[in-house]
């Protein structure tokens, strides 16, 4: 059963001698699309299960390909990218079982919903990842009916997802990732797009997924999602590094900062 009721949180509180395994660590990591295209340079950064944390930058800062690679779409050029506690590289990925066990743990959700959604109707959507999984078909189907009754999205498992509105895809692209309860959900500048109303509910969805204990990692420069949702924010800067790493309230705080990273004119 899904649940998203604090109560229900299954991240148990440490002892005092009990270290958490950071749900990723990046060790001076850096990429390079190309010989002169830097897109990061010596990231470091540690993201703590349950956490839910905004990369924020500019256009063109780094901030999805920081996403790829936290989501092992991309391979650091240098440095050291872990996540869950393993090391994650092109290596690790040629073992099934591994990259198998890498992709059940987390979701990813792309700032286009159309080149995420790709089945011939929403049904099939919410049942791709499961699948996949080798789940017995009767799980399958409760863990679609279970998430399409969460996201009041019962009315359109019959209908092609391209003839759906941007709000409902971007809620079925989340669908898709629920259905596979993933332990991290990342999502790259999931409002892009949304009317008012659409952003509203993403954002009040994504405050109860973390309080129901999933690690949240959003890439934005949408400061008012970050004000909502985020209890740490990254910033990285026009250079492709970390410019600050803190609390989020702090950062959003700090108007200087936001105008030297470009997140806001400077006579704002």
């Amino acid at each position: 059963m899904i649940e998203l009721d604090a109560s229900h949180r299954m991240v148990e509180e440490p002892d005092a001698v009990q270290e958490i395994t950071p749900a990723f660590r990046l060790e001076n990591v850096s990429f390079r699309y190309s010989e002169t295209a830097d897109a990061l340079c010596s990231v470091s950064v540690q993201i703590m299960p349950a956490e839910s944390v905004a990369i924020v930058g500019a256009n063109g800062s780094g901030k999805s390909t920081l996403l790829k690679i936290l989501g092992g779409l991309a391979f650091p050029t240098s440095g050291r990218f872990e996540a869950f506690g393993s090391k994650i590289d092109a290596v690790s990925f040629h073992h099934p079982e591994f990259a198998h066990q890498f992709r059940r743990r987390l979701g990813v959700v792309f700032q286009n919903s159309d080149s995420q959604l790709f089945c011939p109707t929403v049904r099939d959507e919410l049942a791709f990842g499961p699948l996949h999984m080798d789940l017995p078909v009767g799980q399958v189907e409760r863990r679609i009916a279970e998430v399409a009754a969460l996201m009041e999205l019962e009315h359109l498992l019959d209908r092609p997802p391209y003839h759906l509105s941007g709000g409902e895809k971007k809620k079925v692209a989340i669908a898709s990732i629920l259905t596979i309860a993933p332990d991290a959900i990342l999502l790259d500048e999931p409002t892009n797009g949304l009317d008012p109303r659409t952003q509203q509910w993403l954002t009040e969805f994504l405050r109860r997924l973390n309080q129901a204990g999933k690690t949240i990692v959003v890439a934005t420069h949408d400061l008012y999602l970050v004000s909502h949702i985020s209890s740490r924010a990254v910033v990285l800067n026009e250079a492709h590094s970390i410019e600050k790493i803190g609390p989020a309230s702090e950062i959003l705080q700090d108007s200087g900062l936001l105008a030297r990273v470009n997140l806001i004119h400077e006579h704002v």
